[in-house]
């Protein structure tokens, strides 16, 4: 799966180079060529301040063990021998870290610093430094990578945070021109038969302010149907997770030889 002594990957970007990319796409964004967000939209822009104070008080909110979706996704993605992922919205590290003890070479995006330091200083005192590169990165702006660069894609709960159907319409399109043809986009979702839609403070769509604090967009199927241009939806699969407990889709889409 991986080629050289330092168990990295061919042909990938050096560090400074994602670096710069992130800076650049971060410059366009507050020149507001990127992006048309405005003062309507600051009670979700300040999603990513609330994460960085819940992640500082606690830097295992999310336990240590792996989720249950990123053993499904490790497992699908060993079967057709997918090597390169990018883990989209990487929280504490979790996952990041069992992909990387599964010999995936694994970059993390997250938007909160704490996040992706406190990934960092994991990565680094198992040993996985190699194997994992995380950066800080908003998933609204274009990401930081060529085309066609992904064997797969890993999101876990990502999809639901405080974004709108058109950011993750432009999430969507970004996460397929950044995957090879046949990569797999594997994401999970909070659904609509969650006990914690529609209560809480509606915050326009299907995104409502839930206990603690946070903005939740629930997902129908039409709505992941209407995120899978031009992947083939592979399966979407109901789970539950945590207390109450949350309502979930698994979805996985493949990025179409010929897209559309």
């Amino acid at each position: 799966m991986f080629s050289g002594e330092s168990g990295r990957l061919t042909n990938a970007p050096t560090v400074e180079t994602i670096r710069v990319a992130i800076r650049e796409c971060k410059h366009l964004r507050e020149k507001g060529i990127m992006d048309g967000r405005n003062a309507e939209n600051e009670v979700l822009n300040g999603q990513r301040h609330h994460w960085e104070k819940i992640f500082t008080k606690n830097s295992e909110m999310f336990g240590t063990e792996p989720s249950y979706p990123a053993r499904k996704a490790a497992e699908l993605f060993k079967k057709e021998d997918k090597g390169r992922i990018l883990e989209l919205g990487g929280g504490q590290g979790r996952d990041t870290l069992f992909f990387a003890r599964n010999d995936f070479q694994v970059y993390v995006l997250d938007y909160s610093q704490e996040g992706i330091g406190t990934i960092r200083d994991k990565a680094d005192r198992l040993g996985f430094g190699t194997a994992v590169l995380a950066f800080q990165h908003d998933v609204r702006d274009r990401l930081p990578f060529d085309d066609d660069f992904f064997d797969g894609c890993y999101s876990h709960m990502l999809y639901c945070m405080a974004l709108t159907t058109s950011e993750l319409e432009f999430l969507s399109k970004e996460i397929l021109r950044a995957l090879k043809p046949g990569g797999l986009n594997f994401y999970t979702v909070r659904n609509t038969t969650d006990a914690h839609y529609q209560t809480g403070i509606h915050r326009g769509e299907d995104m409502w302010e839930i206990g603690g604090g946070f903005i939740v967009h629930f997902f129908s199927k039409e709505k992941i149907e209407h995120l899978a241009k031009g992947y083939e939806i592979v399966n979407v699969e109901e789970f539950e997770e945590g207390d109450l407990p949350k309502k979930l889709f698994i979805v996985t889409l493949r990025k179409e030889s010929v897209t559309r």
